[in-house]
């Protein structure tokens, strides 16, 4: 057995925004991992985890099968990811933390080490393209696993693995970056909190995370757009814009300002409301483009109902106008039934595979055309 640092793998695949430091290697966002050829029979991970509140998991993909998922406990242990296997054949390995940045558990963190291994590192495939995916509970996997009746906000019921996103990314042969958070929106929250609108912290590593210890690991630096441009977007946001309106006003207890999505008499949504959270989405668009100029752009919508997909097309039809850029679309997703829904009432795991099946054929014609 021969022991690796993850700096001295050169054939290795980091998936996921992380800092330069690849010593040991921050895993920050859901979906994030790393990606390895291995001829031998045996190959062991070590990391090192960390939480207060919400604990982190993983999950292990062999060969592109779902393999293993498992809890990491607190403290640096080695893991064992395969053994007693065919050492003259290479095995593509997959390690993919599966819960999303915890922005209320500043000590909620995984990181990667070292390996072990009998064999060697082989060269992986290029993949055939980039793909970032934007969103919120949807796009962190929340709820697409467990079972129906689960309730509990934890970590369980957070899967990358039963991800339409991870799904999509995988029929497309992509690469592929997930910036998620669960009740966050593009103007604020599904609370009416303004401070949980990804916009706000596009820019950075992992803005969205807080405490000093993600200070010191860089969460808070500015991500190196040039370091990786995707081929395409795709935006998963408004389902928590829109429910705010259907939840109490949230004040800020230092400016005193009290922020509310507020609801006509009818029960339909304030135009000015809304008028706010189409302008919000028009400058997400523009801050889009100016850190991928060359990216297409898809918003897709309707996975827990389409509230708000006319203001969404409202959004874009005023970003081509004002801009002339016609790399910007809407695609609707599937809707979750009664058949596809899971834990927190959140969408399971055929919603996201009904999902991944329109979005990888509507990104297949997209970027070969």
């Amino acid at each position: 057995m021969k022991n690796f640092g993850v700096n001295e793998v050169s054939n290795l695949r980091i998936l996921g925004r992380t800092t330069k430091n690849r010593m040991p290697l921050t895993l920050f966002w859901t979906g994030s991992g790393i990606e390895c050829n291995v001829k031998g029979g045996e190959l062991w991970i070590e990391i090192e985890a960390d939480y207060d509140i919400y604990e982190p998991w993983i999950s292990v993909v062999i060969n592109g099968a779902y393999i293993s998922r498992q809890m990491l406990e607190k403290g640096r242990k080695w893991i064992c990811l395969f053994r007693n296997m065919n050492s003259e054949v290479i095995k593509n390995v997959k390690v993919l933390k599966e819960v999303q940045a915890m922005p209320v558990d500043s000590a909620h963190c995984i990181q990667i080490h070292r390996f072990k291994t009998d064999g060697t590192f082989e060269q992986l495939e290029d993949k055939k393209c980039k793909i970032e995916f934007i969103g919120d509970s949807i796009t962190s996997g929340e709820g697409s696993i467990g079972a129906l009746q689960e309730q509990d906000w934890i970590s369980m019921w957070f899967s990358t693995s039963n991800n339409y996103a991870v799904m999509t990314a995988n029929a497309l042969n992509a690469d592929y970056h997930i910036i998620s958070q669960s009740g966050w929106g593009v103007l604020s929250g599904w609370d009416n909190n303004p401070y949980s609108a990804l916009p706000l912290y596009y820019d950075r590593v992992c803005g969205v995370l807080n405490g000093e210890k993600n200070k010191a690991l860089g969460a808070y630096e500015k991500y190196d757009f040039a370091s990786w441009q995707p081929d395409a977007i795709v935006i998963n946001l408004g389902t928590n814009d829109s429910g705010a309106f259907n939840s109490p006003e949230w004040k800020d207890e230092v400016t005193g300002k009290v922020y509310k999505n507020r609801l006509n008499a009818d029960g339909t949504y304030n135009q000015e409301d809304l008028n706010a959270i189409q302008n919000a989405m028009t400058a997400f668009l523009r801050q889009l483009r100016t850190c991928n100029p060359k990216s297409q752009i898809v918003w897709v919508y309707g996975m827990i109902g389409i509230p708000m997909e006319e203001t969404i097309l409202v959004a874009i039809k005023e970003y081509k106008e004002q801009t002339h850029d016609e790399a910007v679309s809407y695609l609707r997703l599937p809707d979750t039934t009664d058949e596809t829904v899971g834990a927190r009432c959140h969408p399971g795991i055929k919603a996201h595979e009904a999902a991944a099946k329109v979005l990888k054929e509507y990104l297949s014609k997209l970027l070969n055309s």
